[in-house]
């Protein structure tokens, strides 16, 4: 009895011991502050390890190098130690006693210290990780899936297990953490039932929170590129969290969200703002390729003059360091800045052989006014050929075109050689849209479409493809419809009503933004759908519903598309009209690109005029009054051949130079191609005689006194006449019917006691008239009202 007691006490202690250097052990492991002392634990204490032990080294080494930037990292240097390769082995074999959460830390932190996705070790923890896949808890299962997106098991059995688990938990998830590592991670095998559930558990999660971290938003935004998805809502939310967070962005974060950004079709002038003044306080401290080249690709489309030289200057000293991604980056970034460059061309096709790329650099070469096209750039575009999409195919299209045209092709039998290679490109166009059955898969590869060679020779066959799946059009492609149409000009009836009839059936599913695409469609090329009053009440009412969605500038470019439409909805016009929400514009317009901003200050021009004609109780003063002198004296002449042989028949028809003006300034500041005056009986009247001074045939010239001249008193019964030649662009590309800018001017010019003649160039130009006498008599019955 006294022996087997003695026995027991010799265990316990024996085992007490044991416990309290075990304990001793991993806490020194925890309080390692370099990778050589977790090392030299591991080395002196190979018999003592644990599972835990070996699981909590693995995840030390790890958080050790998290601490560092990413250019001192030593993780070659741990992958390649023996002590490393030492606590591989042993994790190895004791995966099987390891704790749920140890796994899959241990194969986070593996991972994140670059070994192969595919080690013996990743692989035996990704197998034991599975079987116990439906006891994780929340948080690991994100971390698993983390893991597994990172290996890039994309489509994997395990990845639809974690799929189906987070399908059947998802109204218990009450962290935007988790739900958005898990997002990500299964992305590539989910419905799109599933895919919207996920989007509103995000929007609810990132409502409820007050503060997220930036990164959670970035991956729902990565979420949303992943389907090419363009939900502004959600958008709106994670630009929210990117400006509360502005001071812990940096140039990588920054170019990321823009680059996401720009695929989502979003824009935020404050944060453009925000993102600009932190890069341009910084802009000396990006010397190496990639964080270069990722501050030119954000700050250079918005930056000052002076900023955009600096940022050129330094990418072509880089030039030989940059890789063919970044390159590419470059170019498309010269690209949107318009400006031209050849000495960044240097690394140009040498080893691209991506479609995508070699399609998109050939576009940049195409701008560049004197390079001298090399044989290998044909081939090279002949090689990648069968792989183009559509908007690839157009790019090189396109550069071939202007190289031959402007005989910028200087090897033997090089003309031949362009016109066989076109002749491929419209073959491989023309057999990719007849065997098109996806109407999502054509638009998203009409988005970057267009040119001449587009219009001439793909543009017909793909109104067809459209019309041939009409059916599929839905309130999510609808947008994306609208926004081809619009390029295009192209006025379909079956396509634009079915358009109208899905935006109102599905109204409240779309967004506000996404409205104002569509109405711009139905404003701009002069349609009205069946059941118009309908379909534009109703967008109207989810507009002014939702006003607060859109930016100052977004605002005014809505009133304008609403205007020419004739709709004028109070609340919109009186909210942009006041003093507060100009200064905000004004602030706002110094971020934008210069073609934005000076489109929205001609809208916003064009606004305030037809408010002032067609909305006098409003009592919105004029007040564009020397913006538009400044832009009549800053336009080019406008001597047009064309102009003056017709001023010369008119001066005949109606009796003598002093009876017709050419280029005139009406109040307002529209400019019509001819006036005239005409008496009760018909007769011209001498503007010398009503004292009124003729323009020269030269050109517009600005004066003071248009409102008084205009307001003048003309004889009882007599009437000015404005004769208006309207060219090509003023019909869309398919018809004779007048767009809607061209429409809105013979409104007003009504409004302002004009009788309108329209001389159309169709019929100008044909064969009917192609005498002067038939077009003396032309004129004639026209500006007398003889049908």
């Amino acid at each position: 009895m006294l022996c087997l007691r003695q026995v027991c006490l010799f265990t316990l202690r024996h085992y007490q011991a044991r416990t309290l250097s075990s304990d001793l052990l991993l806490s020194q492991i925890s309080s390692c502050t370099h990778e050589d002392e977790v090392f030299s634990l591991v080395g002196r204490n190979k018999a003592k390890l644990s599972e835990k032990h070996v699981g909590i080294a693995l995840n030390m080494l790890w958080q050790l190098q998290k601490k560092r930037p990413l250019l001192l990292r030593t993780n070659e240097y741990i992958r390649n130690h023996s002590q490393f390769l030492a606590l591989c082995i042993l994790a190895e074999n004791k995966v099987e006693h390891m704790e749920d959460e140890a796994i899959v830390d241990t194969l986070y932190s593996i991972l994140r210290l670059n070994v192969e996705d595919h080690d013996s070790l990743a692989e035996a923890l990704v197998t034991e990780a599975w079987k116990r896949l439906e006891r994780l808890s929340l948080p690991a299962l994100s971390k698993f899936a983390l893991c597994l997106h990172k290996q890039r098991r994309y489509f994997s059995p395990v990845i639809g297990k974690v799929a189906h688990i987070v399908d059947m938990k998802l109204d218990s998830i009450e962290d935007i953490r988790i739900l958005s590592v898990l997002m990500i991670s299964i992305s590539d095998v989910i419905s799109q039932s599933f895919r919207d559930r996920l989007l509103h558990k995000a929007e609810q999660l990132l409502e409820e929170k007050d503060e997220v971290h930036f990164n959670y938003a970035r991956r729902i935004l990565q979420f949303l590129q992943t389907f090419k998805l363009r939900y502004h809502p959600l958008v709106e939310k994670c630009n929210k969290i990117f400006l509360k967070s502005a001071s812990c962005l940096d140039i990588h974060n920054i170019s990321l969200i823009f680059g996401l950004y720009e695929q989502l079709g979003f824009d935020n002038a404050e944060f453009r703002l925000v993102a600009k003044q932190l890069l341009s306080e910084t802009i000396d401290d990006y010397h190496d390729p990639e964080t270069f080249a990722k501050l030119f690709f954000t700050l250079g489309p918005m930056a000052g003059s002076k900023v955009r030289e600096r940022l050129l200057v330094t990418a072509v000293h880089m030039a030989e360091e940059f890789s063919s991604h970044q390159v590419l980056v470059i170019l498309k970034t010269m690209q949107k800045m318009k400006c031209r460059n050849s000495h960044l061309l240097k690394n140009f096709l040498k080893s691209n052989v991506i479609p995508a790329e070699t399609a998109a650099i050939i576009r940049v070469l195409a701008m560049l006014p004197s390079f001298q096209v090399e044989e290998i750039i044909i081939n090279k575009a002949a090689a990648v050929l069968p792989q183009c999409r559509l908007h690839h195919l157009n790019c090189i299209a396109t550069a071939l075109v202007k190289w031959n045209h402007y005989d910028q092709l200087h090897w033997q039998n090089s003309s031949e050689t362009c016109v066989k290679l076109l002749q491929k490109l419209n073959d491989y166009g023309f057999q990719r849209l007849q065997k098109t059955d996806n109407l999502n898969l054509l638009l998203e590869e009409l988005t970057y479409v267009n040119g001449e060679w587009f219009e001439e020779v793909l543009n017909e066959e793909t109104m067809a493809v459209c019309q041939r799946l009409i059916d599929q059009i839905t309130w999510a492609n609808v947008l994306q419809l609208s926004l081809f149409l619009i390029k295009t000009n192209h006025r379909c009836p079956s396509l634009l009503d079915r358009i109208a009839s899905v935006t109102v059936e599905n109204i409240d599913k779309i967004h506000p933004f996404e409205i104002y695409f569509i109405l711009f469609l139905f404003s701009a090329l002069n349609y009205d759908p069946p059941a118009n009053e309908k379909f534009f009440e109703s967008c109207i009412q989810h507009l002014t519903s939702n006003l607060s969605c859109f930016e100052t500038h977004h605002l005014v470019l809505l009133g304008h598309v609403l205007a020419v439409a004739g709709y004028f909805p109070p609340v919109l016009i009186k909210g942009i009209f006041n003093v507060s929400f100009l200064s905000k514009l004004d602030a706002q317009l110094e971020v934008l690109p210069d073609n934005l901003k000076q489109r929205v200050r001609s809208r916003l021009m064009k606004l305030n005029r037809a408010v002032c004609l067609e909305c006098p109780e409003f009592h919105i003063p004029w007040f564009h009054e020397h913006y538009c002198q400044r832009v009549f004296c800053n336009s080019s002449s406008r001597r047009n051949p064309l102009r003056q042989h017709v001023h010369r028949m008119l001066t005949e028809i109606l009796g003598g130079s002093n009876y017709a003006r050419i280029s005139v300034l009406t109040p307002y500041y529209y400019e019509i191609d001819f006036e005239c005056i005409l008496d009760e009986n018909k007769k011209p009247l001498s503007y010398m005689a009503q004292n009124i001074p003729l323009d020269g045939v030269e050109g517009i010239h600005l004066r003071r006194d248009i409102k008084d001249e205009w307001r003048k008193a003309l004889p009882p019964g007599a009437q000015r006449i404005a004769l208006e030649f309207l060219h090509s662009k003023a019909f869309s590309k398919n018809s004779r019917h007048l767009k809607g800018e061209t429409a809105v001017k013979k409104r007003h010019l009504e409004m302002l006691g004009y009788r309108v003649v329209q001389i159309p160039h169709f019929e100008w130009n044909s064969m009917v008239l192609s005498t002067k006498g038939e077009q003396l008599e032309y004129l004639r019955n026209h500006l007398y009202g003889i049908q």
